[in-house]
């Protein structure tokens, strides 16, 4: 009720009805004649004085404010002109950068869940109850430092412990001070962007390979230069030809995005020696790497790094699930000043108390298990979705990619476009990523990104039975 009449008097006063060191109804006068409780009218004069649109003089009573600015008090018909020229069109300038960004194409595969959505884990596989317990256990009653401002570079023993894990288990060298906390790979990309490159500046990229990567790069004015995958990963030769000076390359190793090749230890160390040699930065996107199912998990290149040029990248996003938003960097120590400095720009910190939940998490070992575990579920499901599209798809479809990560990508026929299968898939409730959209030119041959890792058994068979019908249009036409 007070906010009615404050909304009331100062509308009136703006359009001009009441004008300045007009004399208002007193408190009790107003309740009197609305027949309510004082209390609500004294609320809204305190307010309206309190903002300037009423004055209180002595032996005069409540007036209207005689310094209200004139453009407060414009009638009504001058405001509604005013409106009108305000909303006819005019040039509404942003940057560059935000020009791009905007003009991206839509992805509404993006939008689908199910199958076969890419980068989704098991969620229903998560182990909720033991996480449950452990935000309980540092949120119930959690220490001034844990609530206060954090350390841009992150909580020093979630460092230490991504640390001690990422030595065991991937053959990172690093201490827990070259650790930095993300909130995901995405921000680490971009970071490295703003440390490592100026305007203009060229970085090498895979052909195809991650978008996001390739984002990251545009939106800090990079040149970007394509460089082709085959079986053995980036051809690292292709660089050597056709080095133009580039500042850094971005590359995904073990499990290469999209096509899931692993590079092959002569182009890591041709890689290396080409960083050294032109002074670039390797930017190591090891995004899931921890789910290989024919052999070990691939020790990460950043392990065979001599000359401190690699900048290691990873997610826990992906492995767990993707509203965690923390991943982690492993910075050369000489450029740690310039990262953290970069990161607190950006948000000044991760979340505090997540990151002291993945340090019990990875401590107490129910990371470790969580990962033997899904990498047994995807495996099944991997196996799954192959045998299931060469069953009903076999002649259409040519499933390429090594046994590792949480998506496999289906060749599509030669004319077939990926973009329209896609699109097709999302109305009939599928998420079947274009491997197209991987690249920075058209591909000879297109193909979906199918994603097996949150999707059951059930959900692989209904979701390949629904993509050959959409397929079966696609060849009609």
């Amino acid at each position: 009720m007070y906010r009615q009449l404050y909304d009331w008097f100062r509308q009136a006063i703006i359009d001009g009805q009441m004008r300045p060191g007009h004399r208002v109804p007193s408190t009790r006068g107003l309740a009197a004649e609305l027949n309510i409780s004082r209390i609500p009218v004294l609320q809204a004069y305190e307010q309206l004085l309190a903002e300037g649109y009423f004055e209180t003089l002595v032996g005069s009573g409540t007036c209207v404010a005689g310094t209200i600015p004139d453009d407060n008090l414009r009638s009504s018909s001058v405001r509604r002109v005013l409106q009108e020229a305000v909303h006819q069109p005019g040039p509404r300038r942003i940057s560059r950068r935000g020009t791009a960004l905007t003009n991206a194409p839509v992805q509404p595969w993006l939008n689908v869940a199910g199958a076969f959505r890419v980068s989704l884990p098991a969620l229903d596989h998560f182990p909720i109850a033991v996480w449950s317990k452990l935000v309980a256990r540092h949120a119930r009653r959690p220490p001034r430092g844990l609530m206060a401002y954090g350390d841009a570079m992150g909580y020093l023993p979630f460092r230490e412990a991504v640390a001690e894990y990422l030595g065991a288990s991937r053959g990172v060298r690093c201490e827990a001070s070259q650790i930095l906390a993300t909130t995901g790979s995405q921000l680490a990309l971009q970071l490295s962007a703003q440390v490592l490159l100026d305007p203009n500046d060229r970085v090498w990229i895979e052909e195809p390979g991650y978008p996001g990567a390739r984002q990251a790069f545009v939106t800090a004015q990079a040149q970007l230069l394509a460089a082709p995958v085959d079986d053995e990963g980036i051809s690292v030769g292709d660089i050597i030809r056709r080095d133009r000076g580039a500042r850094a390359v971005c590359v995904t190793p073990s499990h290469q995005y999209p096509l899931g090749t692993t590079m092959s230890a002569g182009r890591r160390m041709l890689l290396l020696n080409w960083a050294v040699r032109s002074g670039a930065w390797i930017i190591e996107d090891d995004y899931d790497s921890e789910y290989r199912f024919g052999s070990r998990p691939i020790a990460a290149l950043q392990g065979l790094d001599a000359d401190a040029r690699v900048i290691y990248v990873g997610t826990f996003s992906k492995v767990l699930f993707p509203a965690l938003r923390l991943g982690y960097m492993v910075i050369p120590k000489d450029l740690v000043p310039a990262f953290s400095a970069a990161r607190d720009a950006a948000d000044i910190f991760s979340s505090t108390l997540y990151q002291a939940v993945m340090t019990d998490f990875i401590r107490e070992g129910h990371f470790a298990r969580h990962i033997r575990r899904m990498r047994m579920l995807y495996m099944e499901r991997r196996a799954a979705l192959a045998n299931s599209i060469q069953t009903q798809m076999g002649d259409w479809l040519e499933v390429i990619g090594a046994e590792a990560g949480m998506h496999l990508v289906a060749l599509l026929p030669p004319g077939v476009n990926d973009v329209t299968v896609s699109r097709k898939a999302v109305e009939r409730g599928i998420s079947a990523m274009p491997l197209s959209s991987c690249y920075a030119k058209p591909p000879a041959r297109g193909g979906l990104i199918l994603g097996y890792g949150g999707a059951s058994i059930h959900q692989i068979h209904d979701g390949v039975r629904k993509l050959r019908i959409v397929l079966t249009g696609a060849r009609g036409n």
